[in-house]
């Protein structure tokens, strides 16, 4: 199942994909609510269901089985295009996608592909760092700039250097803590694009202080285009003892160029492990995001070092995609906000 936020007035929907269109959750949980000879007031479906994509996978027990038969009706065209005065279906194309998570309760983000960590520590003289064979990194990000597909407005400040980084994210589906990787991997509800813009300028002038990235990040984390449910990517996925391994390829590009390619089977980390990490002491929320890192090939930073491109960087106006195998292609534009 691929859930997304959409708009077509003022208000963000929770919407579920079907082909070439999308399902307004709310409405047809109403409609399948009358359906069954139950309540269908806003307030009642809310209760059950609960609000937009967050309420979705915190009511996930009751929420995705309706879900499941209100697709299969679509499918069987026993889905009404009204119910109440209300469209239940509208063409994709008629819609403007947000992020699946508008704002996520907390987003962290790892450090779990080698070649990007070598890669990145070989161009400024550094010698690969033995703790990242230790332990899962992370660091925590601003939940409170997540965009998704369309523009992304940058401050002059940031488009000094600005990159992209290529990353998948998975979504946690119900509380955890002090967890295994074992324990870990079944509290994954899905998986989406992530694309981790960074201001490298600032980021490297404040982390000569020893504190991570902060203004170099903070500003905007685009998620999208759809939350994609892991049962759609099983035939992908191997399991180990580390958790599960996903095999899918990854994309990127600038105005049309290609300039970046990964696959997920290569993080160094799982999932499970960096949410085992960062279980140990803490509760994992509904809703939390987290980040793989950035991909090898997958920023600017890197294949400017690494020659492959000459001192290339973000500029307004530029074009970015990112694509992963069985979550789609997450598109942006950046926008200079004077």
């Amino acid at each position: 199942m691929k859930l997304v936020t959409f708009r077509t007035d003022a208000h963000d929907r929770a919407g579920v994909l079907a082909g070439d269109a999308v399902i307004d959750l709310a409405h047809a949980f109403a409609w399948l609510e009358h359906r069954q000879g139950r309540r269908c007031d806003a307030a009642h479906v809310a209760q059950r269901y609960g609000k937009g994509v967050l309420g979705f996978i915190e009511h996930a027990g009751e929420a995705r089985p309706a879900a499941d038969a209100i697709v299969h009706a679509w499918e069987h065209k026993e889905l009404p295009a009204l119910f109440d005065g209300r469209v239940l279906a509208q063409a994709l194309r008629d819609v403007t996608l947000g992020a699946p998570l508008p704002r996520p309760p907390s987003m962290r983000d790892g450090y779990a592909f080698r070649q990007h960590v070598e890669m990145a520590r070989r161009n400024r003289g550094l010698d690969m760092i033995p703790e990242f064979d230790q332990f899962p990194v992370f660091y925590f990000t601003n939940h409170g700039g997540v965009v998704g597909p369309g523009d992304v407005h940058v401050r002059p400040a940031h488009t000094e250097r600005l990159d992209f980084e290529l990353e998948a994210a998975v979504v946690v589906g119900r509380e955890g803590r002090d967890l295994s990787a074992a324990q870990a991997d079944e509290l994954i509800f899905g998986m989406t694009i992530m694309n981790d813009w960074s201001a490298r300028a600032l980021q490297m002038e404040e982390m000569k202080l020893s504190l991570g990235p902060a203004k170099g990040k903070d500003f905007a984390t685009s998620l999208g285009p759809a939350l994609v449910t892991l049962d759609e990517l099983e035939s992908h996925a191997t399991r180990t003892d580390r958790g599960r391994v996903w095999n899918l390829e990854m994309r990127a590009s600038v105005n049309g160029v290609a300039l970046s390619r990964g696959n997920v089977k290569d993080m160094t980390w799982t999932f499970a492990q960096i949410l085992e990490r960062a279980s140990y002491g803490v509760t994992l929320l509904p809703g939390d995001v987290v980040g793989s890192g950035t991909c090898g090939t997958g920023c600017l930073l890197e294949l400017n070092g690494s020659k492959i491109t000459k001192d290339l960087w973000l500029r307004p106006g530029d074009h970015v995609a990112l694509e992963i195998d069985g979550l789609g292609r997450l598109e942006n534009r950046v926008v200079l906000s004077e």
